[in-house]
């Protein structure tokens, strides 16, 4: 059962403990908190967040998406953010390409052309990795695409002084694509994964509804169907059965985009009693 949290201004806020691991035990409450936007937050949200023990948030919203949307009333507290975004971005007077990597063109295939700043995630871009299961490509797209967001992302949840909380926009893809590599890395049961991830599709609608209601999404949501917004077990089976395959697993195949044995054991320890 997920660790639904009730906040006002949040649709797809819990707390991943209690996932089982494969050695019998789970994953501990209050380290590792996954959501929606944060950018409409009452006060009392922001209090209860802050009473959870949230200390950091990896945001893995575009630069086009924190621009838009400003910033969101827990910036004004003592909480580190920490923006990843998942897809390539050229900003004017920025400089080259972030995202390149040759340790990341050498271990998963390359994008062959990169998203806009202006583009919104769920534009309707060709992935760099081509699968049967489209979106399941469009996962293994964010690692191909932005290695260096992805292993941020991770350090940043073992790092934390206290519980991380990982968020994007609607809390499903791009959340539910991180969140699902730190639960493997730290021995959480696949199946149990899997159901971690298509949990988000209990609360599709009220997910949507805060996305309408914003101008930064309104524009391409309207008129997509409710069921285009689930998270659906099969896609994260198709994407973790292509890492398997290709690279051995996820710990193998992040340890060629410069992951650690280290690194797994801190987020072990962070995520694990």
């Amino acid at each position: 059962m997920p660790r639904w949290i009730e906040l006002d201004e949040l649709a797809n806020l819990r707390d991943v403990g209690g996932v089982p691991t494969t050695d019998g035990g789970e994953i501990a409450p209050g380290r590792l908190l996954r959501s929606d936007n944060l950018q409409t937050l009452t006060d009392a949200d922001v209090d209860a967040l802050l009473a959870l023990g949230v200390t950091d948030v990896v945001d893995l919203r575009s630069d086009y998406e924190r621009d838009a949307e400003g910033p969101g009333p827990l910036t004004k507290t003592s909480v580190a953010h920490h923006p990843h975004s998942f897809f390539r971005e050229w900003r004017e007077g920025v400089g080259e390409d972030k995202s390149d990597d040759p340790d990341a063109a050498e271990a998963v295939e390359e994008r062959p052309e990169a998203v806009p700043d202006e583009a919104l995630p769920w534009v309707d871009l060709e992935p760099s990795v081509a699968l049967e299961n489209e979106v399941a490509g469009v996962y293994l797209s964010y690692v191909a695409d932005r290695p260096d967001s992805v292993l941020a992302g991770l350090r940043h949840i073992a790092e934390a002084d206290g519980a991380a909380l990982v968020h994007c926009a609607a809390g499903k893809d791009r959340t539910g694509t991180l969140v699902a590599l730190a639960l493997l890395l730290a021995g959480a049961d696949r199946e149990a994964v899997i159901a971690d991830y298509a949990a988000s599709s209990e609360r599709a609608q009220r997910i949507l509804d805060r996305l309408l209601a914003s101008d930064t999404y309104a524009e391409n949501l309207r008129g997509r169907p409710l069921s285009s917004h689930l998270s659906r077990p099969e896609t994260m089976r198709a994407f973790l059965e292509h890492v398997d395959a290709t690279y051995g697993g996820v710990e193998p195949m992040l340890e060629r985009l410069g992951w650690t044995g280290d690194d797994t054991a801190r987020l072990r320890a962070k995520l694990r009693d």
